[in-house]
């Protein structure tokens, strides 16, 4: 059974066509990498399917069932690329106010601290942190939740590559009662962390599967990279 069916979702701006007929499927515990350069629908595409915007036609499932903008609230946490929520509290507040609200235990809650190292900033208001220590307080905080489906913009943004291989191990072992969509713009880490992509362009659907399906469906060789194979489809 599918985790999520997003089915022919469509949204225009103006005159301008920002997503055409989008379908795709999410499979229980997948991490799904959302594909494509700066402008090319992604982020409107996630906030289609929260409902954060409306869509002019097309419909968002999960185990066949129709989901209403109250259903999405209980069942997507969604996370913005560049936002800065309860940016004069500090991180510790910050983090006992979602442990509770989600009821997180303590022990749980400080694995997650010491796994995203984030003792050195608890004291600190999350506007005065780096950029890397911001992402790692919004990451916490999605991780502290308890709905069902990630979806997450441009989550290693900020991250040199131990930070971002030690975040993408943590998902992986999130991922066990959980399923992510991550809208990825670095390739290579896209290609580490994910089980299948769907890439997007000027707001098409222009393939979706695993590394070796879409090796298949650019017409390359098996050991094509995820930006070959990209540049080959686009």
């Amino acid at each position: 059974m599918y985790e999520l069916n997003v089915s022919k979702i469509n949204k225009r701006f103006g005159t301008y066509q920002a997503l055409s007929n989008v379908s795709f499927t999410l499979l229980p515990g997948e991490i799904l990498g959302l594909i494509g350069p700066n402008g090319s629908g992604k982020s409107t595409l996630l906030e289609c399917i929260t409902g954060l915007l409306p869509v002019d036609s097309g419909r968002v499932y999960r185990h066949d069932k129709l989901l209403s903008l109250n259903d999405k609230k209980d069942i997507v946490w969604y996370q913005p690329d560049n936002i800065l929520p309860f940016a004069e509290q500090r991180v510790a507040a910050i983090l006992l106010f979602f442990r509770q609200v989600h009821g997180v235990g303590r022990t749980d809650s400080q694995q997650l601290v010491d796994r995203l190292e984030l003792s050195p900033v608890l004291d600190k208001t999350l506007n005065t942190l780096s950029k890397g220590y911001r992402r790692r307080t919004l990451l916490a905080m999605a991780l502290l939740s308890r709905q069902p489906l990630l979806m997450l913009d441009e989550p290693f943004d900020g991250f040199d590559l131990r930070q971002s291989l030690a975040v993408m191990a943590l998902l992986r072992e999130y991922r066990k009662n959980r399923s992510m969509i991550l809208s990825i713009h670095q390739l290579s880490e896209a290609e580490k962390i994910c089980d299948r992509f769907l890439l997007l362009d000027q707001g098409q659907v222009l393939g979706i599967g695993n590394l070796a399906e879409l090796r298949k469906q650019a017409g390359l060789e098996a050991t094509a990279t995820l930006e070959e194979i990209f540049l080959a489809i686009t």
